[in-house]
């Protein structure tokens, strides 16, 4: 969930985007969809209902942890033999529960952002490729914009995958399965939309929204004619006119961490 803001020569930008956003093709995967009840375990036990994470409990749990990640890495989804839902499904708790890995292995810190390395202006957090999925290696923006975006273009998914901030939307209490897909997303979007913290719909003519509806307009307009359309088709109390304003929250960059957590 990483927008790029800042400006480059258009050599670094072109390496910057290759190596961000390409998605890395397995032709040989023989996998079959995984089951996802072990991460959804986890889940249960150490996200709140407002969607913040005990990091502390997944690092106590980190053997249990340890073989979803690992179901995650030696099963690539395929064409033959994954629906399109089992592989959406595969790609959300991938990149969610990978977000995990990456602030445990780094734990404590405040922000995700934080978490650097390489080129200053050129890597940072969402290009560091510490995820290996069949021998092949892989960072968020590739799961993100190089698979998630790109193959499946349902805007939904910007309120599935959690980039650990606390603006960001909730990470779900559970995990993401083909047979439950399209609810789940429908769910996460309503829940985003509707969650005061992150949105304030005020009157049909006003709204103060998340800049994920800014960063990603694109998106959103793809299945409806404007980024307020897509807001109206999941807001639950106040509908938005065409005409009105749109403003964007800033963003809070600070972990999405439960408060005394053990």
């Amino acid at each position: 969930m990483k927008k790029i803001f800042f400006f480059m020569p258009l050599w670094i930008l072109a390496i910057f985007c290759f190596s961000c956003f390409k998605a890395k093709e397995q032709k040989t995967s023989s996998s079959k969809p995984i089951n996802h009840a072990l991460f959804d375990s986890l889940l249960q036990r150490y996200v709140d209902n407002d969607g913040y994470v005990n990091y502390k409990g997944f690092l106590k749990d980190s053997v249990e942890f340890k073989k979803y990640l690992t179901l995650l890495s030696n099963n690539y989804p395929n064409e033959k033999n994954w629906s399109r839902e089992a592989q959406m499904a595969y790609w959300i708790n991938a990149y969610n529960a990978f977000t995990i890995k990456l602030i445990c292995d780094h734990y404590p810190v405040k922000s995700i952002k934080d978490i650097k390395r390489g080129i200053p202006l050129v890597s940072d957090t969402w290009q560091i490729n510490f995820i290996t999925i069949e021998n092949k290696t892989y960072n968020l923006n590739n799961i993100e914009h190089g698979i998630l975006r790109p193959k499946y273009n349902d805007p939904r998914i910007h309120a599935a995958v959690n980039c650990a901030s606390k603006s960001c939307p909730k990470l779900s209490r559970h995990a993401y399965t083909a047979e439950n897909l399209n609810t789940q997303l429908d769910e996460a979007m309503r829940g985003f939309i509707n969650d005061p913290t992150r949105n304030k719909i005020i009157s049909p003519d006003k709204a103060e929204m998340s800049k994920i509806f800014d960063w990603f307009a694109g998106d959103f307009k793809k299945k409806t004619p404007t980024v307020r359309a897509f807001i109206n088709t999941y807001a639950s109390k106040i509908q938005l006119k065409e005409n009105a304003t749109l403003s964007y929250l800033d963003y809070d960059w600070g972990l999405n961490e439960q408060v005394n957590a053990r």
